[in-house]
């Protein structure tokens, strides 16, 4: 069947800034996107909704500095590739009707004949006050806001802000793009007669972990931007809802807030630990230091499901063994009742979640989540001399497990069905944010994630290591890992007394809080 011949333009608000605050519209637009013109404000992350076989083009709309396109080349853009046929998306910071320019590019595409949809975004005036700590409005304050720009259309000759109403008029004003006028904008709403007292915030990359507010008055808020070196994008709040922000901020005030970490587990398994992060407020930059990869050879796996009512016990010591083993058990023709016999263990809580999935409940999970932890809790249950024992798990792994159960008499048959694949690339980008400082943490879910993350490191000696890590705080999930991380000259700050993913966040912020300095 021949697609249409003209395609149809989304013109989608990006929120302002926190990818999580995208509609529910818009995130399914992106997701059936054959084209996606960004611009500067809207979330990276937002494209991971997008399709891979999309045309990505990034508009570059960056204030202050040189555009990747004009505005008409964007319209342009537009209009020549929804007439190839296809869908497309253009990605808006904040929302696209607010000094976002999109009537701007709505009015070229109706020009064109070409159907169009608009999908508003949260804004970026109201997102600012909301993760400042700010009610715009207030029955005890405020019952008016307005929004105003503060980077008029250069090419106009007369400005159409009405200052002297607007001064006096509106209980809230939020300036958008004020911050290079800002001089200029305190000057004529004291001038035409608004206290130099009003409470004044400024708020800059709003919603994001990268957020930085302060505060002053229509009298001192442009000293006070100077000397904290506010620059854009930042929006300037104005009235005496500002005063509220003592009591109700929380954006700032979460225990991770302004901590940039660096999370090395595979790229399917981070989002657990991200997104547990990222709620208490960290910047999480992602660096996966492990590539999931099947092994070339199942032939002993399928061989041991042949004989697998014989084993005693079969073990999963990691999420990915589960995985795999289960994918090759289904490529075999079998599923989860052909396990009736033996008895099945895992090596913690998240193991065995993953088994659930599957239609089956752990025999037995050891209250330590390690291998040896696992070995102790199978010799409490009688597993030695006789006992024939299954362990799926990677190519290249630990022998405590196997070795343990060994010396007690088990036959322990050890089947790998998955291996570690340290990632190529990113090298140069990892070593430039740890030389200049950006990274308070660094996590560490396994002795691989260390191994591959100092080969991806790739420091010339013990000593560029020291340096390199100077100053950056280490987690380790539990004891295995953590005696990676020594072996290579390096300290463990953090380790839970659970090996989880939830334990070890906790820790994390509990270090935090204890190297807080006391209120006076």
């Amino acid at each position: 069947m021949k697609k249409n011949t003209v395609g149809k333009v989304y013109l989608v608000g990006a929120g302002p800034g926190d990818p999580g605050l995208i509609t529910m519209r818009g995130k399914y637009l992106l997701e059936r996107a054959e084209v996606v013109v960004y611009d500067y404000l809207a979330n990276k992350k937002l494209l991971n909704y997008v399709p891979k076989t999309a045309k990505f083009i990034y508009a570059g709309k960056k204030g202050g500095g040189l555009h990747a396109y004009t505005q008409e080349g964007i319209n342009r853009l537009l209009v020549d590739h929804a007439k190839e046929g296809k869908t497309v998306v253009r990605l808006k910071g904040g929302d696209p009707f607010i000094f976002g320019r999109g009537g701007e590019e709505i009015e070229d595409i109706v020009a064109e004949g070409i159907d169009f949809e608009v999908v508003p975004g949260v804004t970026s005036a109201t997102a600012a006050a909301t993760y400042a700590g700010i009610p715009i409005t207030h029955r005890d304050y405020t019952a008016s806001v307005a929004f105003v720009t503060g980077h008029e259309d250069p090419t106009k000759k007369y400005s159409n802000i009405r200052w002297d109403q607007l001064a006096t008029g509106a209980g809230t004003i939020v300036i958008y793009m004020g911050i290079k006028t800002l001089p200029l904008i305190t000057k004529k709403l004291i001038g035409y007669g608004r206290s130099p007292d009003t409470p004044v915030a400024v708020v800059r990359w709003a919603s994001t972990p990268q957020q930085r507010s302060v505060e002053g008055t229509l009298g001192t808020i442009t000293e006070v931007v100077q000397e904290a070196d506010i620059k854009p994008p930042a929006l300037v709040i104005i009235g005496d809802v500002v005063k509220l922000r003592s009591t109700i901020d929380w954006y700032e005030k979460r225990p991770l807030f302004n901590r940039r970490m660096v999370v090395t587990r595979t790229r399917e398994q981070a989002s657990e630990l991200v997104s547990q992060l990222e709620e208490r407020g960290a910047e999480c930059l992602e660096y996966s230091t492990i590539h999931i990869e099947p092994v070339e050879d199942y032939s002993l796996l399928d061989q041991a499901f042949a004989r697998i009512a014989e084993y005693d016990w079969i073990l999963f010591t990691s999420l990915n063994a589960v995985t795999y083993f289960f994918k090759q058990l289904y490529a075999s023709g079998r599923d989860s009742r052909n396990l009736a016999g033996p008895k099945i263990a895992v090596v913690g809580r998240a193991t065995a979640e993953e088994l659930l999935k599957y239609g089956l409940r752990a025999d037995l999970i050891p209250q330590k989540f390690t291998g040896t932890g696992l070995a102790e809790a199978l010799l409490n249950k009688q597993v030695g001399a006789g006992s024939k024992v299954l362990l799926p798990r990677a190519l290249k792994a630990s022998e405590i497990l196997p070795e343990t159960l060994g010396d007690a008499g088990a036959r322990v048959e050890v089947v790998p069905v998955y291996q570690n694949v340290p990632p190529q690339g990113r090298k140069e980008e990892l070593r430039e944010e740890l030389e200049q400082g950006n990274i308070d943490l660094l996590t560490f879910t396994s002795s691989s994630t260390v191994t591959n993350f100092l080969t991806m490191l790739d420091p010339a000696d013990d000593a560029e290591l020291q340096q390199l890590l100077d100053g950056v705080t280490i987690a380790a999930i539990g004891p295995v890992t953590a005696e990676t991380i020594t072996e290579r000259g390096l300290g463990v700050d953090i380790q839970p007394e659970s090996y989880t993913i939830a334990d070890m966040v906790e820790a994390i912020v509990h270090h935090y809080r204890q190297a807080e300095p006391e209120e006076a």
